[in-house]
């Protein structure tokens, strides 16, 4: 009897591991690269993510601009997956911010995932 159970027990963990989606194991979302110019009306944004999208499901579905203090200056809400279009390029304009902070941190969030530990340091 305790063969059975433990046979029974390994079919159902290898019938999980196989039934798992792929985006279980996914890479967390990236910032590439991002640039930061001003004019009169603020800053803009032109930020480069990666992410395996996976659909609706799974994406990258957003990215901030923090100030050194925590503060979120600005949100680009990202409203489709990019599968297709890896990595991918989108902007954000007329960020304000404050005249004493001379670099922020961009961050990028995945549906999944949540908010990427890393953050990519941008100079202005």
């Amino acid at each position: 009897m305790i063969w059975f159970c433990h046979a029974s027990a390994m079919k159902y963990i290898a019938f999980l591991i196989v039934m798992l989606p792929a985006t279980a194991w996914a890479d967390p979302p990236e910032i590439l690269a991002a640039e930061a110019h001003h004019d009169e009306q603020g800053y803009s944004f032109a930020v480069t993510v990666a992410h395996p999208d996976s659909g609706w499901e799974h994406y990258a579905d957003a990215w901030e601009v923090v100030a050194p203090d925590s503060t979120v200056l600005g949100v680009r809400t990202l409203l489709h997956p990019h599968e297709a279009e890896q990595p991918f390029s989108r902007s954000l304009e007329n960020v304000v911010i404050p005249h004493s902070v001379k670099h922020v941190f961009i961050r990028v969030h995945c549906l999944v995932d949540g908010w990427a530990a890393d953050m990519f340091e941008v100079t202005l």
